[in-house]
């Protein structure tokens, strides 16, 4: 296990505490920790086990993985999608459904890119030469909907991915029918 990096912890349970206008008191009764004790975590006094942490993670309505995450419980190479998810579960502009929906849209688009990126790895097996641009997650679903794969991108545009454009590709030119 990583060593904690209490300091960073506390500053950053005391922004979360902040950004949620939750008072010491407040955060530390609705995870059922002491006041001092939340006040020693905040000031890099204390390291909180993770059953601690998850226990402020529900109480601030954030991810328990963001909270192992700045205490170098977890690795960092996740960060940025548990930045993602906490950046959304922490906006008190949206409401519960709204974030719920987001965060299902972002994990079908990373989804759909990571499948994109491992069937580009399978192209550039296939077809060594053309490998740098099968290798690009972009180009890959790129080919994809040009090879009339439409996925969850296309759904979401709003566009019938069964649409019959055989006829006119918007060139200007009439392709033959097969």
């Amino acid at each position: 296990m990583a060593s904690l990096k209490v300091g960073n912890l506390g500053e950053f349970l005391r922004e979360q505490r902040r950004s949620a206008q939750l008072s010491l008191r407040q955060l530390a009764d609705a995870a059922g920790v002491s006041n001092p004790y939340l006040s020693q975590i905040e000031r890099g006094l204390r390291k909180p086990s993770a059953d601690i942490l998850q226990q402020l993670a529900k109480a601030l309505r954030i991810s328990a993985e963001t909270l192992y995450v700045q205490a170098g419980i977890l690795d960092e190479k996740d960060r940025d999608e548990l930045e993602v998810k906490s950046a959304i579960l922490t906006d008190p502009t949206i409401s519960e459904r709204q974030k719920q929906v987001l965060l299902q849209i972002y994990e079908s688009f990373r989804k759909e890119n990571a499948l994109a990126a491992q069937e580009a790895g399978e192209a550039a097996k296939a077809d060594p030469a053309n490998a740098a641009d099968a290798a690009d997650p972009a180009n890959a679903a790129n080919a994809a909907d040009a090879a009339g794969d439409h996925g969850t991108s296309d759904t979401l545009a709003g566009t019938d991915p069964s649409a019959d454009t055989s006829a006119d590709d918007g060139s200007g030119e009439a392709k033959p029918s097969s």
